[in-house]
């Protein structure tokens, strides 16, 4: 006999639409089994057989983020099948920067008011994202948290493991003078800055509707547009070229990330003129009257990925990338100097 409980409910809790819910979610989990997955959703923990991937000496490499107050933007438009890729994207894109294959991800919606279509909207996003990066979705939770969240809001986190060989891993250390930078393109905004977005634009629902023409577009669909996956690249790229390192352009932009892959006396050279930065970011700029400076300081401004090869095999990179489906530029090298970035 199902659980169900008439207390529960007339106190907001309605655990029978939690369990309609999960019947909704299986047919999108099942997209994303790998091998190594052990059982499907039910159990008390999601499990997976590291003997499965063979590797000699596997780290384990894990990440964990979710989608912040882009989700308002979901609400006011009513549409929630994109987030949940914008939240794996957010966990498996870290992982991958340090050469891990991202494995199994677990999501968590907290919500006023679990209503199954919308939840399973949720997590149709969430499966996508793990089929883009190649991972399995092997379990989450759906917390109904009445009088905590509004009715018709839910928050969203997640959470990836990944696996590399020891002797594999990227690390700062890896990096020298003289490598060349790869720029990989991002899909727009991705999910990073909407708070700065939000007050910029003033969004509400009928602004978010209205078609700009300047981003082929409206402003709503442009915002929303998913961040882009990059793991099957990046596994590509690394197979193919000796990669110094990898940097993840999420919050704190360019002067935040890319030193995180640098070793001290060392800085990334970007040059601007090398990469095409999508109109959404003039249009940020010039309606918040942002500095340059500040702009670089918050977005991704058309790069997603930074990776750090060597100079000598910048050309073969860029055709691998391109091989894989990605727009990838020459976007810079790292040179001797203060630690930082230098934009020119």
């Amino acid at each position: 006999m199902k659980s169900f409980s008439e207390s529960y409910k007339a106190a907001g809790v309605d655990v029978t639409a939690g369990y309609k819910a999960v019947e909704l979610m299986k047919a999108h989990v099942a997209r994303t089994m790998v091998p190594g997955v052990m059982e499907g959703l039910g159990g008390f923990g999601g499990l997976f057989d590291l003997g499965e991937l063979n590797l000699r000496h596997p780290v384990l490499v894990s990440g964990t983020d979710g989608v912040g107050t882009k989700l308002k933007l979901a609400f006011l438009l009513d549409r929630h099948d994109t987030v949940g890729i914008d939240c794996v994207a957010m966990c498996v894109n870290d992982v991958v920067c340090v050469g891990a294959k991202p494995l199994f991800f677990l999501d968590y919606i907290a919500t006023g008011k679990n209503t199954p279509e919308k939840i399973a909207a949720v997590v149709s996003g969430v499966a996508e994202g793990c089929v883009q990066a190649g991972a399995a979705l092997v379990g989450g939770e759906t917390a109904e948290m009445p009088g905590f969240y509004p009715e018709d809001e839910y928050d969203l986190a997640g959470f990836c493991v990944g696996a590399v060989e020891k002797d594999a891993m990227l690390s700062k250390e890896n990096v020298r003078e003289g490598d060349a930078l790869i720029g990989l393109a991002s899909s727009g905004v991705h999910s990073n800055g909407f708070s700065l977005v939000r007050k910029i634009f003033g969004i509400d629902r009928e602004k978010l509707n209205v078609y700009v023409d300047e981003l082929g577009a409206t402003l709503g669909e442009t915002l929303l547009t998913p961040t882009k996956i990059y793991v099957k690249p990046l596994l590509a790229l690394l197979a193919a070229v000796p990669v110094h390192g990898v940097s993840h352009i999420t919050g704190g932009g360019f002067y935040e990330n890319i030193p995180r892959m640098l070793p001290e006396g060392l800085q990334a050279v970007i040059r601007k003129e090398n990469f095409p930065v999508p109109p959404i970011f003039p249009l940020i700029r010039e309606t918040g009257s942002i500095s340059e400076r500040d702009m670089f300081n918050t977005f991704n401004m058309g790069l997603g990925m930074v990776a750090a090869v060597p100079a000598e095999r910048a050309d073969e990179a860029l055709r691998v990338l391109k091989d894989a489906g990605e727009d990838a530029y020459l976007v810079g090298e790292v040179a001797r100097g203060g630690d930082g970035v230098a934009i020119w």
